[in-house]
């Protein structure tokens, strides 16, 4: 779900990754969130910024997408009914993120984003349709787990169980 000004929740139906070619550059859009009930498609420029080592420079009609470095215009565009619009004209691509956001993801990045399952719970997630997954290795190298995994250690004493503390497992 995703929460927009009034408060409410909207699903989020996919999450997918994709570029926008420009004709001096290649930007990268991660984490692109389809939602349905989102009429036009919006973009962070925190995201984009931090992804793409750019920055923006806003005038009252149009804008410019500059290298962060060299100060060079990458994009520009024009403002219309109050929003900032990246074009076929500012982008060559720019249709290609529209038709990409359906792409599948790899399980590890589902790993992360769902906080961790079980190998199982994943395979089980993929075999519903519940996510879209381009690889079936479901066998992960994740530093998280076994931390999180050893942080709910008990032992049995007496009859009841006690909670070992993280610095006594290792």
């Amino acid at each position: 779900m995703i929460h927009v000004g009034d408060g409410k929740g909207l699903l989020i139906s996919n999450i997918a990754h994709s570029k926008i070619h420009s004709p001096k550059c290649t930007f990268t859009l991660s984490n692109i969130l389809h939602v349905p009930a989102i009429k036009k498609p919006l973009l962070s420029i925190q995201k984009f910024y931090l992804k793409n080592n750019v920055f923006f420079e806003f005038h009252s009609s149009l804008f410019y997408v500059k290298d962060l470095m060299t100060k060079e215009v990458l994009l520009s565009g024009r403002s219309r009914d109050g929003l900032y619009v990246l074009s076929e004209s500012s982008a060559m691509s720019f249709p290609q993120v529209v038709s990409s956001i359906c792409l599948s993801t790899s399980a590890d990045v589902w790993h992360h984003r769902l906080r961790h399952p079980s190998p199982r719970i994943l395979h089980f997630l993929v075999k519903n349709k519940k996510v879209s997954c381009t690889s079936t290795q479901f066998n992960f190298n994740c530093f998280a787990c076994p931390l999180g995994k050893s942080s709910r250690l008990t032992l049995k004493t007496t009859g009841h169980q006690t909670r070992v503390p993280l610095d006594l497992i290792f």
